[in-house]
Formats: C-alpha cells, sequence, structure tokens
C-alpha cells in the first residue's frame, strides 16, 4: 500500500514537473515572438521619427531661406525709401 502511494506520488509529481517545463517553454517562445514583434514596431517607429525630423529640417530650411529673402527686400526698400 505504501509503495503504491509512494508510486502514485511520484508519478504526479513528475507529470507537474514535466507540464509545467511545457508550459513554461510555450510561454518563453510566445514572449520571445512578442519580443520580436515590440522591436519591430520600435524600429518602425524610429524610422517615422526620423522621416519626420527630415521633414522638419526640410521646412526649417525653407522658412529661413523665405526669411532671408524677406530681410532681403526689406534691405532694398529701405535702402530706395533714403534716395
Amino acid at each position: 500500500m505504501k509503495s503504491k502511494l509512494t508510486f502514485l506520488l511520484a508519478a504526479g509529481l513528475l507529470l507537474g514537473a514535466v507540464t509545467t517545463q511545457a508550459q513554461g517553454r510555450y510561454g518563453y517562445d510566445r514572449d520571445v515572438r512578442h519580443d520580436r514583434m515590440d522591436i519591430r514596431h520600435d524600429r518602425m517607429d524610429m524610422h517615422h521619427d526620423r522621416q519626420d525630423i527630415r521633414r522638419d529640417r526640410r521646412d526649417i530650411r525653407y522658412d529661413r531661406a523665405s526669411m532671408n529673402r524677406d530681410r532681403r527686400d526689406l534691405r532694398f526698400d529701405r535702402h530706395d525709401r533714403c534716395y
């Protein structure tokens, strides 16, 4: 009787350990898959942020050129007014 109970207890512990490892493996693979997806999304987000920065720099250059043209026109107009 004791040997049967010991055998059932050992089998139960072994079965519990095996199922815990199997679940842990699945969860680990799933987590890695989600991590890869998160990394991919982060890379895409960084790419879009870089594009936004380039667009902003281009707009700033355009605005600076426009301001420089306006300043030059103002200088010429002041010069014309004096003469």
